[in-house]
């Protein structure tokens, strides 16, 4: 008896990125994630899932191995090719999903490629007992699948140019920033850490998902696999393990939380994504600059020459934009009436599909960002000297509180600030003309409070905690 976990990694990829993804495909699709989600990467799972169905039959004493293995020879969606892919879609409008018409090709394909018995119970043993809801579902799970191990390796090697930021840049001072203003000092490391955490977490989301949520379908008309009567349960485990999936406690038809886990892994995937994207973007901006795309030949504009947009990072954000959407529509189908849905399933077959798709082009555009990025220590510092050093004017009155009190120390660090930047001249000198501050400050202890060096905090505690984290990843 043959194994199918080898047998459902679908369709080689194309050998150009945009290769049949149409005019726009190539900007919002990228990534392993495009293959996994085909059509003929669906057609696949369904004829695994009906391949399983026959072994499952068999690994219980349902049927001779010899049938089952006839069954599983013409589950191949190459067999089909683009034309019948296109053949089955047309079909199924008229029972409202694919398996119907796929059901009626397999049957066909089975008795008619040998003659005999096995011919004859082999035909009769296809999608025996089950229902067209079985096999879509069960697919979903095995595309769902494919889907998120790319998607992992993906966030890996994003995390992985993250941690490597984290390290080299541990000690590069930048500003951090609070509502788009300039706020205290951090380190590029440290920025290049929050976001390494934020992809590993979405990476474990992910990877439970995967393991604990994705399971087999198998109820047949209504839930209760009564074709098999006391088989029914034995039938159902040996068919999720021939598959890999969850063995579930019954039949999940209406049942869909295990939808909504999934949705809300790419969700929040999908947030990650999106804000370390949306971080490169504005550290690319001209008015700041400390980064920049290094990749040659793309973020050009049609009417202005000197432009090198970071056009990486704006693709992954555009791409995780799109999931919001997909999930709604995931979660919104939830309520699935009595034992099988009119509407409600059915709305979730794209969604999924461009839920994960978007989601997995999204980390694949991030990964490039992240593997371009090139990072500018000039622009940094000349950043930090914008506003005269007033970054520090927290570690000024953290220090002065203990003297004035809370209050007057907020207060006297509030009006020094103000002075410094209308007179234009650094906060350092103006605290120091101050006597109810240089009178409470030794000069030496003053000059070090205004290094936005000296005021990174737990910083490089935190990344050290970060990497720690990603290395148990």
């Amino acid at each position: 008896m043959s194994d199918l976990s080898d047998q459902t990694a679908g369709p080689p990829a194309a050998e150009h990125p945009g290769e049949g993804r149409g005019l726009f495909g190539a900007i919002l699709w990228r990534g392993p994630v495009f293959e996994a989600t085909t059509d003929a990467a669906w057609l696949q799972a369904m004829l695994d899932a009906e391949a399983a169905l026959a072994w499952a039959q068999a690994d219980i004493g349902l049927l001779r191995p010899e049938a089952a293995r006839l069954i599983e020879g013409q589950c191949r969606a190459e067999r089909f090719g683009p034309e019948g892919i296109a053949a089955l879609g047309r079909a199924a409008a008229s029972g409202g999903n694919p398996v119907i018409p796929l059901v009626q090709a397999l049957v066909a394909a089975v008795e008619t490629s040998e003659a005999g018995v096995t011919a004859r119970e082999a035909g009769a043993a296809v999608h025996r007992g089950a229902t067209s809801q079985d096999i879509i579902d069960t697919a979903a799970m095995i595309v769902s699948r494919h889907a998120l191990l790319a998607i992992e390796a993906t966030l890996a090697a994003a995390a992985g140019r993250s941690a490597a930021l984290a390290v080299e840049h541990r000690g590069l001072v930048m500003a951090g920033r609070t509502l788009a203003q300039q706020a205290a000092p951090i380190s590029f490391g440290f920025k290049a850490a929050g976001w390494l955490v934020g992809l590993v977490s979405a990476r474990r989301q992910l990877e439970t998902v995967r393991a604990y949520v994705l399971a087999a379908q198998l109820g047949g008309a209504v839930g209760t696999l009564s074709a098999y009567g006391e088989h029914a349960a034995p039938l159902l485990g040996a068919f999720a393990r021939r598959l890999d999936l969850v063995e579930p406690v019954m039949a999940w038809h209406t049942e869909r939380t295990r939808m909504a886990q999934l949705a809300g892994a790419l969700a929040a995937t999908a947030g990650v994504v999106n804000k370390v994207a949306t971080d490169l973007v504005l550290l690319s901006q001209t008015e700041v600059g400390e980064v920049h795309d290094r990749a040659e030949g793309r973020g050009g504009s049609s009417a202005m020459p000197h432009k090198r947009n970071p056009i990486a990072a704006i693709s992954a954000r555009a791409c995780a934009m799109t999931v919001p959407g997909c999930v709604v529509t995931l979660f919104s189908a939830m309520g699935h009436e009595h034992e099988r849905a009119a509407g409600a399933w059915h709305a979730e077959w794209r969604a999924l599909s461009e839920g994960l798709r978007s989601v997995g082009s999204a980390a694949a555009w991030l990964e490039d960002a992240l593997d371009q990025v090139d990072v500018e220590p000039a622009a940094m510092a000349a950043n930090l000297q914008r506003t005269h050093g007033l970054l520090q004017a927290e570690a000024v009155a953290a220090a002065l509180t203990p003297v004035l009190g809370r209050a007057a120390a907020h207060a006297q660090v509030e009006q020094a600030a103000r002075s410094a930047l209308a007179r234009n001249i650094p906060f350092g000198l103006v605290l120091a003309e101050q006597p109810s501050i240089a009178g409470v400050l030794d000069p030496a202890i003053l000059q070090g409070l205004v290094d936005p060096a000296a005021g990174m905090g737990a910083a490089d505690v935190f990344i050290d905690r970060a990497l720690a984290d990603y290395q148990r990843a």
